[in-house]
């Protein structure tokens, strides 16, 4: 493969990334309704650990756990940003029209 078939290849891949980083957002989103409804915390430092050491169990590399917990960490951020949003609506739109 030459240099614009890899392009391609990243293309296809970063389609498919939005799709399930949505689709992430999505789960994010009833999980901040159930949290709301139940008078739940937001920030869950445990939780978020969870999710870090997942990743890092079923990655295969070549990316360094640094760097995977790294981009995880800003994930978890902006999804976090989306719960308080739901828990108070209005309150991240401005972030998320950047």
């Amino acid at each position: 493969m030459d240099i614009s078939d890899w392009r391609k290849k990243v293309d296809d891949l970063d389609r498919k990334l939005a799709a399930l980083l949505n689709e992430r957002a999505a789960a994010v989103v009833e999980i901040g309704r159930l949290k709301r409804d139940r008078g739940l915390p937001i920030y869950e430092p445990n939780r978020e650990s969870e999710v870090i050491a997942n990743v890092h169990r079923s990655s295969t590399g070549p990316l360094a756990e640094r760097d995977l917990a790294q981009i995880y960490e800003r994930i978890i951020d902006v999804m976090r940003s989306i719960q308080k949003n739901e828990i108070i609506p209005g309150s991240e739109q401005t972030a998320h029209k950047e």
